[in-house]
């Protein structure tokens, strides 16, 4: 099985807005990765519809356990990877199945609650080996710690 490379890039939005995170598997971000699918699946409405979610606006709890799968189940067992591009998470969501293990931590069984109809089971799987998921979620607790003092 091969492994895939997770970063979480963390932006402000406009100018000085809230702090953005979008999730980047093996250097792309997740963002033009469900954009690039959509639009080859011939989805519609597909492309530009995702942004990064926005701590600020939803109390996803700690990051850490959010990308663990371990967040606020408000929309049962998925987790939000991504939200709408209008910043509301709840507006058009990206979910996935996050599952950690010993040594793995895979995001699957993407889906658009939105558009039940709509089939993602060639996206991903995506697997992200334990130290590398570790220090990504690492590297986001800091940028969001740093972020708001």
């Amino acid at each position: 099985m091969t492994s895939n490379d997770i970063r979480f890039d963390c932006r402000h939005r406009g100018d000085g807005g809230p702090l953005v995170i979008i999730p980047r598997i093996d250097g792309a971000p997740l963002t033009e990765l469900i954009d690039g699918f959509e639009i080859a699946a011939g989805m519609q409405p597909a492309g530009d519809a995702y942004g990064g979610l926005i701590p600020e606006f939803f109390r996803f709890g700690p990051m850490q356990d959010h990308f663990l799968g371990r967040s606020t189940n408000t929309m049962g067992p998925k987790t939000p990877v991504l939200g709408c591009e209008c910043g509301e998470w709840g507006c058009w969501p990206l979910m996935a199945r996050i599952t950690a293990t010993a040594d793995l931590v895979t995001w699957d069984s993407f889906a658009q609650p939105h558009r039940t109809a709509r089939d993602y089971t060639a996206f991903g799987p995506f697997h992200f080996k334990w130290p590398q998921y570790d220090d990504a979620l690492l590297a986001l607790s800091a940028k969001i710690s740093s972020d708001k003092r």
